[in-house]
């Protein structure tokens, strides 16, 4: 009955553990909002940037998987270069490393005093009026959290508590000393919790309660290493079914964690040799034993896991080029296929890990819809002036495309909605639903376009020079419309919607004067009165394109 009531302990500890490590990073994200999008989106080919961007998104983030799983989809949505990618992979590694740091602090007399973190958080988030107050407190309670978690935990592993059972585990963990074993055992772990940050602080913990897996020397670290490498398998399990370059960014990973291990593995046998260990010559240096003679055992696992980490990026960041060409060997590009006429690209749910990447994403994708919704304005308006009624079949396919990405992409914004995005971010996918309706009525009217068509050659009708020229204008004042307010969508560029709305009062004044001008002929019996339906019906259209064009660009508003 005791060790069930030491495994219930355990487990409890751990759950609170990992549910405050979720919260912290949770609500962490939400404060950093933007600030993570604009990270990823802005590492050019700096790889010291990338390293940093890489570091700061898994500290906020809280889970080196959960970012590489992101970048994979970055690359995927070709959004990053795998050379971005492979700095911010080798950043994410040093990221991670702060979550031994929290686990080993529980050790310390004043993680007492850091269980009051969760209450002052509760609180906060109860009687807070402001959005940001209650992040914050979220964060608190979160922090709070990991230490309660980490209390249940020693307190379950005490010796002194529970002397013959932690006897019997360090025995039992004792025995295992190969360090092919223990690295494997890293590698399982890691692999079946989809979390090194969890394998990582339960080590911590164990060693908090003196018992070191693989016993004394460094075996534990053995099992640290291993954990690096069994991290890489979320990553790669994402990329499945995914590009060529999304599958190579996880292949990255775990060469650079595999090589890492290999060299780490090397240094640690070599130095057996020399009558004593690694941890020792050097940790116990770093962190000698504790004035009751108690060993430091957690603050030298965290060391050595950020050490591990910060030596093989600068060890492997002079060579990401290396990883990319290696990456591109080992996977090759398909035969080349011919191009399809794709309204956009594909939406990754890698993505949805944070909503604001994933919008931002959506964002450029929803731009590829409204440059294809005007190509078929585009295609509708020129067979007008050839007269050419074949088009109107691809008009209609296009359409039928068009209508098709609509449904996909108003799909992602349910899936974003679901993640828990900001407030600011749900006025956002608010406004996205707005837009791709407007941009699903742009196609609609190339539509009716092409049915004026159908009335300008089977009636047949006679247009003046006169007016085909006017309209033409109309038209070129419309795609000038067009280029602004597509600027002003996809850079969000504020500036640009005072010469959008400029634009938009010209193409109107341009709709009645064409209307007026046309009446005019009409009385003056120099235009057939036949001609009135198309006549009107067309320049009304491109003007409802306008105004669509127009409600897109201010939607950033």
């Amino acid at each position: 009955m005791e060790y069930l009531y030491l495994i219930l302990q355990l487990l409890g500890g751990l759950g609170a553990f990992l549910a405050g490590m979720e919260i912290m990073s949770d609500s962490m994200s939400r404060l950093a909002h933007g600030g993570l999008k604009r990270m990823l989106n802005r590492t050019a080919n700096n790889r010291f940037a990338g390293v940093g961007i890489g570091a700061a998104s898994t500290m906020i983030i809280q889970s080196s998987s959960a970012t590489t799983v992101m970048v994979v989809g970055l690359v995927n949505a070709g959004i990053l270069t795998l050379f971005q990618a492979t700095a911010i992979i080798m950043g994410a590694n040093i990221g991670t490393t702060i979550t031994a740091w929290i686990a080993s602090l529980g050790s310390l007399d004043v993680s007492a005093f850091l269980l009051i973190l969760s209450v002052v958080g509760v609180f906060m988030t109860m009687l807070s009026k402001k959005e940001k107050v209650k992040t914050v407190g979220n964060v608190l309670t979160g922090l709070g959290l990991i230490f309660v978690g980490l209390a249940f935990m020693s307190d379950a592993m005490d010796p002194d508590l529970h002397p013959e059972i932690m006897q019997a585990i360090k025995d039992a963990l004792s025995v295992v000393q190969n360090p092919a074993l223990l690295l494997l055992i890293g590698i399982v772990a890691t692999g079946i919790v989809q979390s090194s940050s969890a394998v990582t602080s339960i080590v911590v913990v164990l060693a908090t309660s003196g018992v070191l897996i693989g016993g004394t020397g460094d075996g534990v670290y053995y099992v640290i290493i291993g954990s690096n490498i069994g991290t890489c398998i979320t990553a790669l399990l994402s990329s499945i079914g995914a590009s060529p370059n999304a599958r190579r960014a996880a292949i990255i990973h775990l060469l650079f964690n595999c090589l890492g291990a290999v060299i780490f593995m090397t240094f640690l046998l070599c130095w057996i040799p020399s009558g004593t260990t690694f941890s020792e010559t050097v940790l116990e240096a770093i962190f000698p034993p504790a004035a009751n003679g108690t060993p430091n055992y957690q603050f030298q696992i965290a060391f050595f896991h950020t050490l591990f980490n910060v030596t093989c990026t600068c060890l492997f960041l002079p060579f990401v080029k290396g990883f990319v060409w290696l990456a591109n060997h080992l996977i090759r590009d398909k035969k080349p296929e011919p191009a399809k006429d794709e309204v956009m690209g594909e939406l990754d749910d890698r993505l949805l890990l944070q909503p604001s990447v994933a919008l931002s994403h959506l964002y450029q994708e929803t731009g590829k819809m409204l440059a294809y919704a005007k190509e078929t304005l585009d295609l509708a308006f020129g067979a007008f002036l050839d007269k050419k009624t074949e088009v109107k079949n691809e008009v209609i396919e296009r359409n039928r495309k068009l209508s098709e990405a609509n449904k996909e992409a108003v799909q992602y914004l349910v899936r974003i909605s679901a993640s828990a995005p900001t407030i600011e971010d749900e006025k956002a996918i608010s406004s996205m639903h707005y837009v791709l309706n407007d941009i699903v009525r742009i196609g609609e009217l190339a539509d009716n376009v092409t049915k004026y068509t159908d009335h300008y050659v089977n009636d047949p009708l006679v247009f003046s020079s006169e007016f085909l020229t006017m309209i033409r204008e109309m038209y070129e004042k419309l795609t000038l419309l067009y280029n602004v307010c597509y600027r002003a969508f996809i850079e969000r560029d504020y500036a640009a919607l005072k010469e959008v709305d400029e634009l938009e009062d010209t193409v109107d004044k341009m709709r009645r004067e064409l209307v007026n001008q046309h009446i005019r002929r009409l009385n003056e019996g120099r235009c057939q009165p036949q001609n009135s339906s198309v006549f009107i019906n067309l320049v009304g259209n491109l003007e409802r394109a306008a105004d669509h064009m127009t409600y897109i660009a201010h939607s950033i508003e």
